[in-house]
């Protein structure tokens, strides 16, 4: 990942020449006049594998790798363009302290996160867990233990599902690139992969998820990603798998924006709290709590997920403003997460100083600019039968006319970070704001 660019747009990152490099490849792995079509692997079992995730709304995503000691980002391995042999001598430097991922998952059970994922293995080619493969992984380095089993018992010990982050796309491996145009050098690198994607799926018991990432520089046929997903399932039936070896998948991954998918597909928002994914020492953009929780808020709303990321520090500690947003959020989130686990996808989203989600015919106004004793939604079509403040607090009146819903009677000043106010509804709310348009009776020049 990088900053604010998609990882789908690496291409752009890496310049003209990669892009041009791309296009020669394509007549050897593409067909771009006809495209493979691909079976939906795992889709007659989809609905009961993505039951709990649909409910869980919230996770955790950690990058952390050797990236992490240098602290300037985790593509600085490519952008700045730090030769292999010089970037190995990380591994020397990379000694993380004892078991570090147990203060991840009591953070993220504290902040209400429901899953985690974990990076382990990031484009620079470092594997986290312990492989066959290569003697580039922490095992054999001077972490000398599998990171990967530490992350995944710690998670577990809190009740929380976990998976792995997986990158197709590897700087270090000598066929990494050369795949893209040399068969013999595709079918080695293509087996090194499926071979990491086996050894993750059958060293470390049952995985929730696995997250894929950059498919760089082959297509989904040059992967032979049916294949890699059908031993997925065959070792992990319960598994979910994201869309980022160029299938489908379970669902799609928007980067550092929240864009909701049409209704039916599946979607999670992966954005990161600052502006890096991998420790970045100097990079100080951190988002407020209240932006966080907005943001969760609107996925939500959009029926999607929010993966949210943390980059530890070399050994593993979670960097301060980490740890001091998402206590903020979990505190939150200990008194409003009625309004986030299991809400639906919710048509009512227009006002300016609110969202909305909501279950069934419950609507739950999250105010993040709170105005005073009123608030005020208009278009609402359905009757409102009661209303409270979440939290906890004073009566809340309900004012119904033909163009808005008034709840009177609340505090003057926010009585929280972003209070939530239950409206229930005669109905699945609906809001109209062209009946509010048009309807609005006009006086006077």
């Amino acid at each position: 990942m990088q900053g604010k660019i998609s990882r789908r747009n690496c291409l752009a990152i890496m310049g003209t020449g990669a892009a041009a490099t791309t296009a020669n490849v394509s007549g050897l792995f593409q067909n771009q006049q006809q495209q493979p079509q691909f079976e939906d692997v795992g889709g007659d079992t989809r609905a009961a594998r993505m039951k709990w995730w649909h409910e869980a709304k919230f996770g955790m995503f950690i990058h952390w790798g050797l990236y992490s000691v240098l602290g300037r980002h985790e593509w600085s391995m490519e952008n700045e363009g730090i030769p292999v042999k010089e970037y190995e001598q990380l591994a020397q430097q990379f000694k993380p302290k004892p078991v570090p991922a147990k203060d991840w998952a009591r953070l993220a059970k504290f902040a209400g996160m429901k899953y985690m994922v974990m990076t382990s293995k990031h484009h620079e080619g470092f594997c986290l867990f312990d492989t066959k493969s290569t003697s580039y992984c922490a095992p054999k380095q001077a972490a000398a233990r599998d990171l990967a089993k530490e992350y995944l018992q710690a998670a577990r010990d809190e009740g929380l599902r976990a998976g792995f982050y997986y990158s197709l796309m590897d700087w270090h491996h000598p066929d990494g690139a050369l795949c893209a145009t040399d068969e013999s050098a595709r079918r080695r690198f293509v087996d090194y992969i499926h071979g990491h994607v086996r050894e993750l799926c059958t060293n470390y018991g049952k995985l929730d998820i696995l997250w894929y990432d950059v498919s760089w520089p082959l297509d989904p046929k040059g992967w032979e990603s049916e294949r890699m997903n059908k031993m997925v399932f065959e070792l992990q039936p319960e598994i979910i798998v994201n869309n980022r070896n160029g299938l489908p998948g379970d669902f799609s991954t928007p980067e550092q924006t929240i864009r909701a998918e049409q209704a039916g597909r599946a979607w999670e928002s992966c954005m990161t709290m600052n502006e890096s994914w991998g420790y970045n020492i100097g990079d100080d953009a951190w988002k407020s709590p209240k932006q966080v929780i907005r943001n969760l808020g609107t996925c939500a709303r959009d029926g999607g997920n929010y993966l949210l990321n943390i980059g530890p520090e070399p050994d593993g500690s979670i960097p301060e403003e980490s740890v001091r947003i998402l206590s903020a959020v979990g505190e939150w989130i200990t008194k409003n997460g009625e309004a986030i686990y299991g809400t639906e996808r919710c048509q009512v989203r227009r006002s300016n100083i609110a969202n909305f989600t909501r279950k069934g015919n419950t609507l739950y106004i999250h105010v993040h600019f709170w105005p005073g004793e009123t608030v005020a939604i208009g278009g609402l079509k359905n009757k409102v039968k009661s209303a409270r403040l979440l939290a906890g607090g004073p009566p809340v009146t309900v004012v119904q006319e033909d163009l808005r819903v008034q709840f009177k009677g609340l505090p003057k000043q926010a009585p929280g970070l972003v209070p939530v106010i239950v409206a229930e509804c005669e109905g699945e709310p609906v809001q109209d704001m062209m009946v509010v348009r048009k309807g609005r009776k006009r006086e006077g020049v």
